[in-house]
């Protein structure tokens, strides 16, 4: 295939070369062929030379999250295949996109006292997308794994190679089944099990994580501390782009963690952050109550509840209530929306199945994906430490052996590989002023200032030779290049520890900048004109600052 028999229309987001987008359509409801709607995909024609005639479909999670802007960074994982990249249907590129601001907004809204009422807000959005002739039960995972199979049809593909994580697992799966034909191998990158009941599962499973991270004394410490007295942060409501305050209890911050603990880097910061909210540094909850916000737009909500409302809770107990304001809250929507329950597909597969798993993962925990593994017939599982959900996103070593698995899938263990520490953070002091200079770069203007007139000093006092001055800005100098040095260090290895504070070794440059400001009040006392009075007033201004505010 050729990427002009793809059907071309411009691509929603930046591709790489030789990729094209389209759109499938499919009716919205198989059962009820009449309504059409369009499902967005794109593919990325390899020109290797050595190129395999079997290519990657690959499909994000989410529910509900988008797959096409991940096109480049898949062709360059597989450069010697073609890569396919299908949208869900009701996601951000296919039409129509089943958006939900109103049930966004009252899950945010949970901070708020008093908190938003979500079942309500799912009736709003319910009867907006109906007026638009929206019909929520065609979006649920039978029909979004049938449109895969119709897209290699379309595409004119023999067979190819899936490739899903986190909820798309699932799809593929019954991908998988539905056309066995057609799939010549399948990777599941944090497999969800249609076997497990996640939300039943969901408050456990962060405790396993928190536990996993050592830090489950200091865990239960923070949250008992906060139910007792909750904290109020100031945070930006994303959806309204207005500033409101934030009340913030132990439960609160345990809902936020768990979506935060997808991520690796976070993971590996996460006990020192939990360490410090322990002994009450509620300075840090800024960047959580950040968070939330900025995961309100990460998907279309109306997606995401009609596949979780019709494919997830329906089979859970909820025999006692999670902590979890995102359990509780899907709950209410789904309540609220009364879609008809799936019947379980109990989907497997005899082709070739690599899982891979992350070690951290507070979603998709090895306790349940390597058992589910083992159940499927020719089915391996590999789970990598130091990772979190998504593991492809950040270990090399995952990516090379996924690789190794396409290139033979019915081979034996791919060789062995271990991703380095470069994520972690190492020794860090507490504080939350590197996050609010991330928000509002002029609070670094007395950094800024006392580098710079540090080097004005050192240079003026090395041309008249005042060795006091000269050697009180060479210290200035020294200080804030090493400072700086460290922080840049620290932000290309991890740049979510910045939200915790900064590493250890900037603390101890503080002498540096001690000594500096003592040589340059040594020679204010020998040259009393104003420019050595504005040194020694910026330097000892810039230890009050460093000292009482950013340390």
């Amino acid at each position: 295939m050729t990427p002009s028999d793809a059907g071309p229309s411009a691509c929603p987001v930046a591709m790489p070369p030789r990729t094209t987008c389209g759109f499938l359509e499919v009716p919205e409801r198989r059962d009820a062929p009449e309504r059409k709607i369009k499902v967005g995909y794109a593919v990325h024609a390899s020109t290797a030379k050595d190129r395999k005639s079997d290519p990657v479909v690959y499909m994000s999670g989410g529910p509900g999250s988008a797959s096409m802007q991940l096109t480049g960074f898949l062709s360059q994982m597989f450069p010697d295949r073609d890569v396919v990249t299908i949208e869900q249907r009701g996601s951000k590129y296919s039409e129509p996109v089943l958006g939900c601001p109103e049930t966004a907004e009252a899950l945010l809204g949970q901070l708020r006292r008093p908190p938003a009422d979500v079942g309500a807000a799912a009736v709003r959005c319910r009867k907006r997308l109906q007026e638009q002739g929206v019909d929520l039960r065609g979006y649920n995972t039978k029909e979004i794994a049938a449109d895969v199979v119709a897209l290699r049809e379309k595409l004119g593909y023999d067979s190819w190679n899936l490739f899903g994580v986190s909820y798309s697992t699932r799809v593929m799966m019954d991908v998988a089944a539905a056309d066995p034909k057609g799939v010549r191998s399948v990777v599941l990158d944090s497999y969800l099990p249609e076997s497990v009941n996640w939300y039943d599962d969901a408050d456990r499973n962060l405790a396993d994580t928190a536990a996993r991270l050592n830090m489950k004394d200091a865990f239960e410490a923070m949250t008992a501390r906060l139910n007792a007295t909750p904290a109020q942060v100031t945070t930006t409501d994303p959806l309204l782009g207005k500033a409101f305050e934030a009340r913030i209890s132990g439960d609160d911050v345990a809902t936020i963690m768990a979506e935060a603990l997808h991520e690796a880097d976070f993971a590996a910061v996460a006990p020192a952050m939990v360490g410090a909210l322990a002994k009450g540094h509620d300075e840090l909850l800024r960047a959580l109550a950040d968070a939330v916000g900025e995961g309100l737009v990460s998907h279309e909500f109306g997606l995401y509840h009609a596949v979780q409302c019709q494919d997830e809770v329906p089979f859970n107990a909820y025999t006692t209530k999670s902590r979890l304001f995102t359990v509780n809250g899907d709950k209410a929507v789904c309540d609220a929306w009364q879609l008809p329950k799936s019947k379980p597909v109990n989907a497997t597969t005899k082709a070739p199945v690599y899982v891979v798993g992350g070690q951290y993962d507070p979603t998709t925990p090895t306790r349940t994906t390597k058992p589910a593994t083992e159940a499927l017939p020719g089915a391996r599982f590999e789970e990598f430490p130091r990772a979190s959900h998504a593991v492809f996103l950040t270990s090399p070593c995952a990516r090379r052996k996924i690789v190794e698995f396409l290139d033979a899938p019915a081979g034996g263990t791919a060789s062995p590989c271990v991703d380095d520490a470069a994520g972690q953070p190492g020794d860090l002091h507490v504080t939350a002023a590197p996050y609010q200079i991330s928000k509002s770069p002029w609070l670094a203007a007395p950094f800024a200032l006392f580098a710079l007139v540090s080097l004005i000093q050192l240079v003026a006092g090395a041309l008249r030779g005042r060795a006091l001055a000269a050697f009180g800005g060479l210290a200035g100098v020294a200080f804030a290049g090493l400072a700086g040095q460290s922080v840049y260090a620290l932000v290309t290895r991890n740049e979510t520890a910045l939200a915790v504070g900064v590493p250890g070794t900037a603390v101890l440059y503080t002498w540096i900048a001690a000594a500096s400001a003592a040589l340059t009040a040594a020679a204010l006392l020998r040259d009393r004109r104003w420019p050595q009075i504005a040194a020694a007033a910026v330097g000892a201004g810039f230890l009050v600052w460093w000292l009482t505010w950013f340390l």
